[in-house]
């Protein structure tokens, strides 16, 4: 990109893991960035990054933050994953109301420019893909397993229809894009590849679930930077609005075994990997009933759930996708890495079991789980032996 001395980028979920690092991407690159979110970054901000505390519900909160800015990008977002995900009301405050107040902010203050943050989820729900690409319609609302995945998809057909419209200022059009993100991972990433670790630590990873030939997608927090900032620069005039109105799947180049892309991850961590194989509809009945328990209990134990529902599709079914359309338009080029690179940087930071003086077990999660884990076994026995 080749920004202009007054260009000024907002990110929203600024605070986070990415939003964090694409913010250092964007000011190495010469641009104003100002992050926004309700938390500030665990990391230190560097010279000339400006962060703004304040909540995404708040429409006059937004509005003050977007205040001369040329572009946002739009990352913010709630119940991604474990117990999160169970929060329901929250999720559709943060994930749908909020991004209504990120366009409405967005025309009422001039910002030409929005990029949302989206999603695998928005077209996937636990089906078969492979080889999918921007042409597959939304998975119906009804048939998503969590409400992250429903109000993501929400949310993304609202920045996509406000493609086009006219600027308060009348001064121009709001131009709009969103990537569809696959699942991040690299060093310092704080929620998923923590929660694993904590998850083997307690001795809870005991299985692995699905078949042998299961694919999925990851992409490298530097890749998906980089699909960011190129489509910033592709809603510009410079490069005729290419991106206007469209989704793109973002992911690293190929696709990979869900359980054997973890294995270098956890083994060199030091600890054992499984082998013991359990099927998917299984581990999805021992998810859902986990949610419910969860639900009942909640108000005395808000417990992290082993396993959500949705988690189950999105490591135990194959879904992956066609990156043509983002390379052929945003000039996408996923780089390679490797993933022991980011076990070098856990190991570094003390995580590990030689870090560790015994296993922290969780007794009432555990007993909650082999409860679940009798109960299912004992209503699937009599399918099998019948």
């Amino acid at each position: 990109m080749s920004p202009s001395p007054r260009e000024t980028i907002v990110i929203t979920g600024g605070g986070g893991y990415f939003g964090h690092r694409l913010g250092c991407r964007l000011s190495e690159n010469g641009i104003n960035v100002v992050l926004f979110d309700i938390r500030k970054p665990a990391q230190d901000l560097p010279d000339g990054i400006r962060f703004i505390q304040g909540d995404i519900r708040s429409l006059s909160t937004v509005e003050d933050t977007f205040t001369n800015a040329s572009c946002v990008i739009h990352t913010a977002s709630y119940g991604m994953s474990g117990r999160e995900q169970l929060q329901t009301q929250l999720i559709e405050e943060v994930n749908v109301k909020g991004t209504e107040n990120v366009i409405q902010a967005c025309l009422s203050k001039g910002v030409p420019r929005l990029v949302y943050t989206s999603t695998f989820n928005v077209v996937f729900g636990g089906q078969k893909i492979q080889n999918g690409d921007e042409s597959m319609e939304y998975l119906p609302l009804h048939r998503h397993a969590d409400n992250y995945s429903r109000t993501k998809a929400m949310a993304e057909m609202k920045v996509l229809m406000a493609n086009g419209l006219e600027l308060a200022s009348k001064s121009g059009y709001l131009r709009t894009c969103a990537l569809r993100s696959a699942g991040i991972y690299g060093p310092g990433e704080q929620r998923h590849l923590p929660r694993i670790i904590k998850t083997v630590d307690q001795g809870l990873f005991m299985f692995l679930y699905g078949d042998h030939q299961n694919q999925v997608q990851f992409v490298h927090v530097d890749n998906l930077v980089s699909a960011h900032v190129l489509a910033a620069e592709a809603l510009t005039e410079e490069k005729s609005h290419v991106a206007a109105g469209k989704p793109y799947f973002i992911a690293d180049s190929h696709p990979v075994d869900n359980f054997e892309f973890l294995r270098p991850f956890i083994e060199g961590l030091g600890y054992e990997y499984p082998t013991f194989r359990l099927p998917l509809f299984f581990v999805y009945l021992m998810a859902y009933l986990t949610e419910w328990l969860h639900f009942l209990i909640r108000p005395l134990c808000n417990f992290q759930p082993l396993l959500t529902r949705a988690e189950v599709y999105k490591t135990g079914v194959t879904h992956y996708f066609n990156l043509d359309k983002a390379k052929k338009e945003l000039g996408y080029d996923p780089k390679p890495f490797k993933m022991s690179k980011v076990t070098e940087w856990y190991k570094a930071q003390g995580y590990g079991r030689a870090a560790t003086k015994g296993k922290t077990f969780n007794f009432l999660l555990d007993l909650v789980l082999c409860l679940l884990f009798i109960i299912v076994l004992l209503a699937w026995l009599p399918t099998v032996v019948g």
